[in-house]
């Protein structure tokens, strides 16, 4: 059965935070993760017809989200990539000139990793296995532990590290979300 539009845009409106909190999660850019949640927005509207109602939007959309990251991600490494043949590759193997703040970050990384460090060691480490990449199941595995606690730890890590870290999330206009 298919869904109505209203049904259908009403349901995209309630998705629209969670979206731009995981494209956020994978760019770490307030512009790219515009970007990708209008790119994300637009296919969702377009293949409108492939969903069914009753199925898990959210999931849909991460996968459509995360399917143009990584497509976009592969776009630009294809773009970045070019031979040259001289000695003096240093600054032609720069991906761009940009000019950061690396004082600014330095301070960011150090804030950060002293939240992740006060952590309790369980939590540190199911957080950190999934900061690297690493599936829920992946992580169950190799620490021989049900898949229900290392999601719970996980959500706990998070939680804990989202209020040690809210003035960041303020300053970057990030919505601090307490469950």
């Amino acid at each position: 059965m298919n869904i109505t539009q209203i049904n259908f845009d009403k349901m995209m409106e309630n998705e629209l935070m969670p979206l731009r909190n995981y494209a956020l999660s994978l760019t770490h850019n307030m512009d790219e993760t515009k970007d990708l949640v209008q790119e994300t927005i637009l296919k969702a509207y377009r293949y409108k017809d492939k969903f069914q109602e009753g199925t898990n939007l959210r999931g849909w959309l991460y996968t459509i989200l995360k399917n143009s990251f990584i497509n976009n991600y592969r776009r630009d490494q294809k773009r970045n990539t070019f031979l040259d043949f001289t000695d003096n590759t240093y600054y032609i193997d720069l991906p761009s000139q940009k000019v950061e703040n690396d004082a600014e970050l330095k301070f960011i990384r150090r804030d950060l990793d002293a939240a992740i460090d006060s952590l309790s060691k369980d939590l540190k480490i199911a957080f950190t296995l999934n900061a690297e990449g690493f599936k829920y199941h992946e992580i169950s595995e190799e620490l021989n532990i049900p898949i229900g606690t290392i999601k719970t730890r996980i959500f706990i890590a998070r939680r804990i590290l989202r209020e040690k870290l809210k003035d960041y999330g303020k300053e970057f206009g990030l919505p601090v979300k307490m469950a």
